[in-house]
């Protein structure tokens, strides 16, 4: 009985029928053109780019002010909880009731406010690869039209999935890409 193969067993197998192809002369419309292929690490692009580091700045900037606000948080809990610690010996139960109460009340709105900003902060990061994986797109198809380049495939990298495990560099087509995606994309 034959097996089902996977999505990626097909495309392995139909990758290797197409080298074989390739190396063995046979003449289809594929081997007939130059097949040149690129590599590009859009990471790189983002990084390096004029409009890419700006929108990398202003991210950071975002992040310390409003980090600052809860360093500020912070610091006011310390305060409340060292206050709490002295003046709790001497109060009477309904007092330092009342002092727990504001204390967990405080540290609540705190860790709140924390969450919500981690989640504004993933949300605005997530926005930004998304515009400029689009911007760098039309970059790297306005590249590899101009190159004759069959191919463009994302080198990935260690934080996401890592698709190249090698290539030459005579194949990395990134820092034509940040010209483009400059050109594209000018900084006002």
């Amino acid at each position: 009985m034959m097996k089902r193969m996977t999505g990626a067993a097909m495309l392995a197998v139909m990758a290797l029928a197409f080298c074989i192809a390739l190396v063995a002369g046979a003449p289809s419309a594929l081997a007939a053109d130059a097949f040149k292929m690129g590599v590009i690490d859009p990471q790189e692009v983002l990084e390096k780019s004029k409009a890419g580091k700006r929108s990398l700045d202003a991210l950071k900037e975002y992040a310390r002010t409003r980090q600052k606000v809860l360093s500020t948080d912070e610091e006011e809990l310390k305060s409340l909880e060292a206050k709490l610690k002295e003046q709790a010996p001497k109060a009477s139960d309904q007092d330092k009731r009342a002092m727990e109460e504001q204390f967990r009340a405080k540290i609540q709105h705190y860790q709140k406010q924390a969450q919500e900003f981690n989640q504004d902060l993933q949300s605005k990061q997530k926005e930004i690869v998304d515009d400029y994986m689009k911007r760098i797109a039309v970059a790297t198809k306005a590249v590899a039209e101009r190159n004759g380049y069959s191919l463009v495939v994302d080198k990935g990298s260690e934080q996401t999935l890592r698709i190249v495990i090698y290539n030459k560099e005579t194949i990395d087509v990134t820092d034509q890409v940040i010209k483009e995606f400059d050109k594209l994309n000018p900084v006002k």
